[in-house]
């Protein structure tokens, strides 16, 4: 843990000074003062000598049950729309689970603006990312670890896989069911093809002319 707390600490204060340098660090009220650069270095001299913190263990059951705990958090809304009850002018009723009764359905009927209150508390603020990725993945590295992966797997690059012809759906479902989607549901021998799609904001219009 030691080594692990000494290495974020030199990642965060070089970022930190990294970005003062870039210009990108802004001070106001009694904070002004750090925008000299003698200031803000000897203002970083106490961080640089402090044992920072940093606090990591093994799951207690697994790390399939720590993906399923944060698969709710990263992937989901708030709330969902089934648990919404009833919502009226002045009040929202919505479902809640009880972890410590999971068995007992249980309903809460908040006033409109304080549910509004609790639903923006899961917005995160302007530049923060719900999900970040790391190593390969990471956003300022992606594009050439991603090429780093095609040539290690022999892989083609990805221009050239994005100009390879796209099947449509009607082709996989062909293939996976055995079934054409091009083929007449009636007569089982004519070939359907897309005359004209009707938007939903589209006005009403007469049948369409039967063929003899």
């Amino acid at each position: 843990m030691q080594v692990l707390s000494r290495l974020f600490r030199r990642l965060f204060l070089a970022r930190l000074q990294h970005a003062f340098d870039a210009g990108k660090l802004r001070f106001f009220s009694t904070l002004a003062h750090l925008a000299k650069r003698d200031s803000f270095l000897s203002h970083l001299v106490g961080p640089r000598h402090t044992e920072w913190v940093v606090y990591a263990k093994e799951p207690f059951v697994g790390p399939r049950q720590v993906l399923d705990y944060l698969g709710c958090y990263t992937h989901r809304v708030a709330i969902s729309n089934n648990r919404l009850l009833e919502l009226t002018d002045e009040h929202v009723t919505f479902r809640w689970k009880d972890y410590r009764h999971p068995g007992e359905p249980h309903a809460m009927s908040l006033p409109a603006h304080e549910f509004i209150r609790r639903f923006l508390l899961h917005v995160l603020p302007r530049g923060f990312q719900r999900i970040r990725h790391y190593g390969q993945l990471s956003n300022r590295s992606r594009e050439r670890g991603l090429a780093d992966c095609r040539r290690l797997l022999e892989a083609p690059p990805l221009r050239e896989v994005r100009l390879l012809p796209q099947a449509d759906y009607r082709d996989r479902y062909e293939k996976l069911t055995g079934r054409s989607l091009y083929d007449c549901p009636v007569c089982a021998r004519g070939r359907m093809f897309c005359i004209e799609r009707l938007l939903p904001t589209a006005l009403p219009r007469a049948p369409p002319r039967r063929v003899a």
